[in-house]
């Protein structure tokens, strides 16, 4: 497998980033990077990077940074579907939570997602995310300790 990296979106590579896309059956679990990129504009706690294999890019990920209030939300995760199946999910998740867990007052990382077959409920809870009981928008809330 490539060495997997998070790195910032730059002007060379943001139309490479937007043209990610997960499968068909998975279009209604995520939005696209596009749309993505475009709200992390606007929203100053986002922290966005493109997920790397090697020198592909392979996926993004966005978070809800709240240093102040430690308040870290997985706001937005995908591995492009010709790239999933190969670990890059999980690695990319394990630099996230390293980050995370580097930031001030951060005991938790939060995240929630659409539940459905082709969602990606099954890979949190592999990874070790807990059902919180919450549903926001329709969403379950999950929680990973940090």
């Amino acid at each position: 497998m490539s060495e997997v990296s998070l790195r910032e979106i730059t002007r060379e590579t943001v139309v490479a980033i937007c043209d990610l896309e997960v499968a068909p059956d998975q279009t209604e679990f995520v939005a696209s990077n596009a749309r993505s990129i475009a709200e992390a504009h606007f929203q100053p706690k986002a922290w966005i990077r493109a997920v790397y294999a090697g020198e592909e890019p392979v996926g993004f990920v966005m978070l809800y940074d709240d240093a102040d209030a430690g308040r870290y939300f997985l706001w937005r995760f995908m591995i492009a579907a010709t790239h999933q199946g190969n670990g890059y999910g999980k690695v990319a998740l394990d630099l996230l939570v390293d980050y995370v867990r580097s930031r001030p007052n951060a005991t938790d990382l939060r995240c929630s997602y659409v539940p459905g077959d082709a969602g990606p409920g099954g890979f949190y809870a592999k990874y070790g995310f807990a059902e919180t009981g919450e549903v926001v928008h329709g969403e379950n809330v999950i929680s990973l300790a940090l």
